[in-house]
């Protein structure tokens, strides 16, 4: 099915971060893998070419252009490649909209030009060992001293958790409001107490770094706290939205990538003196496959364009990360299963994606929460 979202600027753009891909990330992507981090080489090239902060004002060094179609192409051919390990989609899509709409010109001017440089990297820490999520069940607390915050705590499965520069910490300031006592609270690279633990070792994004970080008595300057003390968790609402839409986004590119190298393997691959392809289950496969890729293709960019349009709602999105992730594992299972034996092994890119798209529906807020996100809106008690 024809998509009708992007025009030709857009088109440029996608062409622009192609080459971008294939020159500074392509031939350097499995080290990076086997290192367990990318270089930060990468970051500035990024930034030098304009790939991060795109809805950044000029003033600020960005490209001065609110659209979220410009982030999904960044994501659709980072996924397409399989290239796990950039982590700019938590920056473009889910930090740079806290930066924008919580900080203060002061915060603005002095974190927003690294942002869009690639000269500093970021990352949010919500997530603790005990929380999962459980958001409100976070024990990390900081506590007031003069015009300065107390910090201590721990978090894990932090994105860019080595690599980062600044982080958002959710913490509790005031634990006795419940909900309405939490903050967000910027912490820097070298502030005395903030450690980085392991780089962790998943199944999958192999590049990525996601790590634990622990805050022990961090003193961290009261021009950090970001928005509004008692806010965190109202500032959170507000942002999961596009965060979740941006995991839909993952898992419609990775659909159609699946699909395509899957068509190409059965045409190529043959059994039984003729193509696997030309077996009557394998075409139902596929056949049912192609259309909940299409349905999915669709869907999600109908969100793109209410997001734009800022009329996405928390249940759409919620809607969008689900579904669209749970049809992404079914379906690169299927097409592993198609691959025969072959898709058990590494080497072939459908091994990949398996490893590397079983976390979508986890993160981001699991498909459970989901669900119960749009329940509770349907009002049946």
């Amino acid at each position: 099915m024809e998509r009708t979202l992007f025009e030709p600027e857009h088109d440029l753009f996608r062409e622009s971060f192609r080459k971008f891909l294939d020159q500074h990330v392509a031939a350097q992507h499995e080290q990076w893998e086997h290192d367990g981090i990318v270089d930060r080489a990468v970051w500035l090239e990024a930034g030098k070419q304009g790939f991060l902060g795109m809805a950044v004002p000029e003033e600020y060094g960005g490209g001065g252009v609110k659209d979220f179609r410009y982030n999904a192409i960044l994501t659709e051919e980072t996924v397409r490649g399989q290239y796990s390990g950039l982590g700019f989609t938590l920056h473009n899509d889910v930090i740079a909209p806290y930066l924008l709409d919580l900080a203060n010109e002061e915060q603005k001017q002095r974190w927003l030009p690294g942002f869009c440089s690639g000269e500093m990297i970021t990352a949010i820490a919500m997530t603790e060992p005990g929380t999962g999520s459980d958001l409100q069940g976070i024990k990390t607390r900081a506590v007031q001293d003069g015009d300065d915050w107390i910090l201590n705590g721990s978090k894990t499965f932090i994105t860019n958790g080595i690599n980062s520069d600044i982080v958002i910490v959710v913490a509790q300031t005031d634990p006795d409001k419940g909900a309405m006592g939490f903050s967000l609270l910027v912490v820097e690279r070298g502030m005395p107490g903030f450690e980085r633990g392991r780089n962790l070792d998943k199944i999958g994004l192999k590049a990525q770094d996601t790590a634990e970080l622990s805050f022990t008595d961090v003193r961290v300057p009261g021009k950090n706290l970001l928005g509004t003390r008692g806010m965190g968790f109202v500032h959170l609402m507000q942002n999961l939205p596009q965060e979740r839409l941006s995991i839909a986004v993952m898992a419609a590119a990775a659909m159609e990538a699946c699909l395509d190298m899957t068509v190409q393997y059965v045409r190529d691959r043959k059994a039984f003196g003729k193509p696997i392809g030309a077996q009557q289950n394998t075409r139902f496969v596929l056949a049912e496959l192609a259309t909940k890729t299409t349905a999915v293709r669709v869907f999600t960019d109908r969100c793109i364009e209410l997001l734009n349009q800022e009329k996405l709602t928390v249940e759409e999105a919620a809607m969008a990360k689900w579904w669209s992730t749970e049809e992404e594992l079914d379906l690169i299972t299927k097409c592993l299963q198609l691959h025969g034996g072959y898709g058990y092994m590494r080497e072939f890119p459908i091994a990949k994606a398996y490893m590397d798209a079983r976390v979508q529906t986890i993160y981001g807020g699991t498909t459970e929460i989901m669900k119960e996100i749009i329940g509770r809106s349907l009002k049946l008690a």
